[in-house]
């Protein structure tokens, strides 16, 4: 196959680090080749050096034999360079069509604009309403118009970071047929970065792996196994059962689900929410038991979004109760959640932060007052968590903003652990982490259950789901369609109720 883009030599620091250290990455026409690391390894940089958002230290692009010059972001576009990035960007006021077509020139044609959206939506895969407003799509729906958005430029080559995270494996399935063919026919290339092992070996035709700034390896994808990928990331070797979730990889439960008779730490009856006059949560109740994992799993946009925000105190119900300890809490009372000792890893993390306030402060956020009688302390504690919990930050008084994600993800979960929960609530709570990272989280919220923490993970990812719970909810619009032990939770009936049999 032809060379359609080559990176040659690539290199960035940004004052001490080495964030990419001479790096060539060769792309070729109809391929869909993936790019791995752990979180830090260089991926976001090379890709924002193609896409014009970093200017490289040095090092030549060159795309369809010619040396090109990327200046920025228009620029890049302009030469046929696309990208999805993981962290979503767009303005929640407005409908998907305005989305769609921020950043074009000249005349709006709303029709024209709505007909565009329609036509890549069907030819992709990813139905979503262009007359929708963004604030009212699912974050799996936001993540499809972010693809929209992007494809509709017909980029040459498109760069896809983490694209299923938020994403069903229907979808998923859907979406790389669709892109493998595309790609194939019309002579593009898609870059394809996912922590999902499993998710590169099987939509990928080769692969590069970076680590600590360098490329580590690069083949044909067929030639190589996620085990073997996991250890050209991490430097070690990978156990496929003890980092299956962590490797994208589904296997059975380790051990059948250990019944109790203990009363519900957390018990949600007939939880109801409407939005815009449709219901989003229709009489959901569900209970977790102290020391359960309870796994809630189901197509993105069935409630699953909206049940999470209630628990986090976002969202006041129209009807239901929740009740922690046996205690009926009053939803309509700002932090009575929180006070009754849940503990909330929201979908997105960047809602659990607030960025322009530093690493410590954040941290200290929701400690009491006398915890910390100076800043002294605060800042000592904040070092201590830092440390236990492996966030990579340039200072303690750095913003949170300057973290990357999969950091700020580590400073959430550490924050809402130190805090001693009764329930923890996590939602999609290893979007975007690498191998390494993924087990970190997973070890920790099998220990805080280990401690009597009842944890309802809220989950699209199978394999994550069957890797940690005891049982399995499945949500289908708005209710529990049915609760399985995790050795009956196979794929197959867990699909079944998924669609509402």
């Amino acid at each position: 196959m032809t060379e359609l883009l080559q990176l040659r030599g690539i290199s960035k620091r940004f004052g001490p680090v080495v964030a990419c250290d001479a790096v060539d990455l060769t792309v070729r026409e109809g391929e869909v080749h993936g790019l791995l690391g752990e979180n830090g390894a260089g991926k976001s940089t090379l890709m924002n050096v193609l896409l014009g958002l970093t200017q490289r230290d040095a090092g030549t692009i060159i795309h369809r034999g010619k040396t090109v010059h990327v200046g920025g972001p228009r620029n890049a576009i302009g030469l046929g360079f696309g990208m999805v990035h993981q962290q979503l960007s767009l303005v929640e006021p407005l409908t998907v069509w305005e989305n769609v077509i921020l950043g074009d020139r000249g005349r709006v044609d709303r029709a024209k604009a709505c007909a565009d959206v329609e036509a890549v939506a069907a030819r992709y895969g990813l139905p979503v309403d262009p007359l929708s407003r963004v604030d009212r799509l699912s974050a799996g729906e936001r993540q499809r118009v972010e693809l929209i958005k992007c494809l509709r430029r017909d980029p040459s080559v498109l760069v896809l970071d983490e694209p299923t995270s938020l994403l069903t494996e229907a979808e998923s399935a859907e979406l790389f047929a669709v892109l493998r063919r595309v790609v194939r026919a019309e002579r593009r290339a898609v870059i394809l970065i996912s922590h999902r092992l499993a998710e590169i070996t099987a939509a990928t035709d080769r692969v590069t792996v970076l680590r600590r700034g360098r490329v580590v390896h690069t083949g044909r994808t067929a030639e190589t196994t996620p085990p073997e990928l996991a250890r050209w990331m991490v430097g070690r070797e990978v156990a496929v059962e003890a980092e299956a979730a962590a490797l994208g990889v589904l296997v059975a439960p380790a051990q059948a689900a250990a019944t109790t008779t203990a009363a519900p730490v957390l018990r949600v009856r007939d939880l109801r929410v409407l939005v815009g006059g449709t219901p989003r949560l229709d009489g959901l109740s569900l209970d977790v038991a102290p020391g359960e994992i309870l796994g809630l799993y189901g197509v993105e946009g069935n409630g699953q979004d909206v049940l999470g925000d209630v628990l986090a105190g976002l969202v006041t119900p129209d009807g239901g109760t929740v009740e922690v300890g046996g205690q009926p809490i009053d939803l309509t009372r700002p932090g009575a959640l929180h006070l009754a000792g849940v503990g909330v890893v929201p979908e997105d993390r960047r809602t659990a932060l607030v960025l322009d306030m530093t690493v410590a402060e954040n941290l200290a956020m929701k400690a009491p007052m006398s915890a910390f009688p100076n800043r002294r302390r605060m800042r000592a504690a904040a070092g201590r968590l830092v440390e236990e919990y492996g966030i990579a930050v340039p200072s303690l008084d750095a913003p949170a903003r300057a973290l990357s994600g999969g950091n700020q993800q580590r400073l959430v979960l550490a924050r809402e652990l130190s805090a001693a929960p009764r329930v923890l609530v996590a939602a999609q709570p290893t979007q975007g982490l690498d191998v390494g990272a993924i087990g970190d989280v997973h070890r920790r919220f099998q220990r805080v259950a280990d401690q009597g923490v009842g944890v309802l993970l809220i989950s699209t990812a199978l394999e994550e789901v069957l890797a940690l719970a005891s049982r399995v909810a499945v949500i289908s619009s708005g209710r529990i369609a049915g609760i399985l032990p995790a050795e009956e939770a196979t794929g197959e009936r867990l699909g079944l109720l998924v669609g509402g049999a």
